[in-house]
């Protein structure tokens, strides 16, 4: 495992996202990539699986201090007393005293931003939670965040891949010591069946999923929360740290194309 290196702290490079993973099903995939390796896992309040998540955590040999742990705020958890409330039940279904990070999942216009941050940095002042995070924070949301946190922001989480262009953003994080966090990096699976990825994955002996991965992860500041169940995927998103793509390689594969992201969200819905 590489790690992405941000205001002094390491995250795991790849991460477990589980978004759309509940129950057994939840439950299973966590334990397996705890066993393979994964020491970073990325939940939320909204996905309704961190009773799920916990129980995967408490059942593994890895201890809790060897895992980042994240979740979200819901959208209706932003007031100062709801955030406090709603993150003592997430450590509760977390079955922890603490998470590594905590991210405000979406911005809320109806609740002001500084409540929210108020109240998280309060929680870092008790040791419930260690880092500050955004989600689907652009440019103007994050720098608004960055001011109003006593706590520096250690991450936004967004979605990035090749056909998803945050140049603007990774840029902005680079200067301001910021992790950018990928989330759907395999473009909602439409990049399973790029040429492009494809040819320069049989250059290198992999897939396109693996060669989408390995192109974030190649990225300085850069880590990712790929979705995975079975072993099989688990261990390939994790087999992404043995080979380098080149420069030129590099420049191929990032295609931004707001209709390829269009296409796959669709396809990925109704394939469910």
């Amino acid at each position: 495992m590489e790690y992405a290196t941000v205001q002094g702290v390491e995250v795991p490079k790849v991460g477990l996202g589980t978004w759309r993973l509940t129950g057994d099903d939840c439950r299973r995939a966590v334990g397996t990539a705890l066993e393979l390796g994964y020491r970073h896992v990325d939940t939320a309040q909204a996905y309704g699986n961190e009773r799920a998540v916990g129980a995967a955590l408490r059942d593994s040999d890895v201890e809790r201090e060897e895992v980042f742990l994240a979740t979200k705020l819901a959208g209706g958890n932003r007031e100062y007393d709801d955030v406090l409330r709603s993150t003592d039940e997430s450590l509760a279904k977390l079955g922890t005293t603490y998470l590594d990070l905590l991210l405000v999942h979406w911005p809320n216009p109806r609740t002001p931003l500084e409540a929210t941050v108020t109240a998280i940095n309060d929680l870092v002042e008790e040791g419930k939670v260690r880092h500050v995070g955004v989600s689907n924070f652009g440019i103007d949301r994050l720098d608004r965040a960055r001011e109003l946190s006593d706590a520096p922001i250690l991450t936004d989480q967004v979605q990035y891949h090749p056909y998803w262009d945050q140049r603007d953003l990774l840029d902005y994080c680079t200067v301001h010591d910021v992790l950018l966090t990928a989330y759907s990096p395999l473009g909602h699976g439409g990049v399973l069946r790029d040429p492009v990825l494809r040819e320069v994955g049989e250059r290198h002996g992999k897939s396109a999923a693996q060669v989408a991965l390995r192109w974030l992860v190649q990225q300085e500041g850069v880590c990712t929360v790929p979705k995975a169940t079975s072993r099989e995927h688990l261990e390939a998103n994790l087999d992404v740290f043995d080979f380098e793509l080149t420069d030129e390689e590099m420049e191929r594969i990032r295609q931004p194309s707001k209709l390829r992201t269009l296409k796959g969200f669709v396809a990925a819905r109704l394939l469910g």
